[in-house]
């Protein structure tokens, strides 16, 4: 009788769930409301149950464990709903659609929006971690706007923006212009900028770990180069560098070029800084461009632009810290594959330049 009654009791407490309650699994696929949830670096995946069931999107760390199945899962933010079964959870965590604050920035790209000669549109920095922070919670929108990130990127402090000492001066004498913080986030894939943050911590939180990055890379944080250059202008020159050529095993010697250049006073005269102000972007710069008064405008401008034009890169930022030895003063790419031919001499320079226009390559000022 003992035996019996305890069986009993066992059975109806395990319907209300007393015993297994690491098991539990909701049911609803629907949910009940949207919730933003953090997974950190290197969390492991009972780190992430026990995450999940904390912020009432699963019922159990087992049942989402089990779900999970040892498939990988990245860590970040994520927005998903509470009450889920754990299968569900899985599922939308998988989905790189419910992903929040994931930001891929390729190299050379601008925090500005640009459309090209072809009618494309690039989306550029401030436009990708907008809608990368911008997310519908429970029929309430939340996140910052491209206005909001460039007005933060115009007027905070260096010391507000993470600014590296580096390039303070230099971001500084641009008070005013959004312009002025170009170049200081680095191409990468950024997986997990806080959507609840303001427009400035999170031009923070990627500036200053950008400048970590690029000292990964081997910018120094003082002094300059074996070229000559300091910090920021090492990262100016390999803006210039990653936009001016297609292919990697050229930049060493368009960096040279850029040296040898500014070593003998010579403008520097790059089609990719008249393109960095220029409403519509395009290879073969004509008309206006040429004479446009930017500070940009390096046909009208000696020296450095005074910011960088885009997005540095890891070859880039190297070939710009160590250029190799040469003569060379002039460049030009000839062909669509990107073959770029160099000499110090101007006279073979417009040879070549006669190249790249028979090959359609340039329009501009050809014979």
């Amino acid at each position: 009788m003992v035996v019996l009654i305890g069986g009993i009791g066992y059975a109806g407490l395990r319907v209300v769930g007393f015993f297994g309650a690491d098991d539990k699994d909701f049911t609803n696929t629907a949910g009940t409301a949207d919730v933003i949830v953090q997974i950190p670096q290197d969390a492991t995946l009972t780190k992430f149950g026990e995450i999940l069931t904390e912020n009432d999107v699963v019922a159990s760390v087992n049942a989402f464990t089990t779900a999970a199945g040892g498939e990988p899962i990245s860590a970040g933010f994520y927005k998903l709903r509470t009450e889920i079964p754990a299968s569900t959870a899985v599922a939308m965590m998988t989905n790189t659609e419910n992903r929040v604050g994931r930001v891929v920035i390729p190299e050379g790209l601008q925090l500005d929006t640009k459309e090209g000669i072809d009618g494309k549109t690039t989306p550029g920095i401030f436009a990708r971690v907008a809608e990368a922070t911008t997310v519908d919670l429970n029929g309430e929108e939340s996140g910052v706007t491209v206005e909001e990130l460039a007005q933060a990127a115009a007027t905070a402090t260096p010391q507000e923006l993470g600014v590296p000492s580096w390039a303070t001066d230099a971001v500084t004498a641009l008070t005013g212009d959004h312009r002025r913080i170009e170049g200081l986030i680095a191409p990468t894939s950024w997986e997990a900028i806080d959507p609840s943050q303001t427009p400035v911590q999170m031009l923070n939180y990627l500036i200053s770990r950008s400048a970590s990055l690029f000292a990964q890379w081997g910018l120094p944080e003082s002094g300059t180069s074996t070229s000559n250059l300091t910090p920021y202008q090492t990262l100016v020159t390999a803006s210039v560098v990653e936009r001016e050529v297609n292919r990697a095993e050229d930049y060493p010697k368009v960096a040279r070029v850029i040296v040898n250049r500014l070593g003998v006073d010579q403008a520097l005269q790059m089609d990719s800084t008249v393109n960095y102000t220029s409403a519509i972007q395009n290879i073969d710069v004509a008309g206006d461009d040429f004479t446009a008064a930017t500070k940009w405008n390096t046909y009208q401008q000696k020296g450095l632009p005074p910011t960088p034009i885009g997005a540095v890169g890891q070859p880039a930022l190297e070939a710009s810290l160590d250029p190799p030895a040469g003569n060379w003063l002039y460049f030009v790419s000839v062909d669509q594959q990107g073959t770029t031919l160099f000499t110090e001499d101007f006279e073979q320079h417009k040879r070549n330049r006669q190249q790249a226009c028979d090959n359609g390559v340039l329009k501009t000022n050809c014979g």
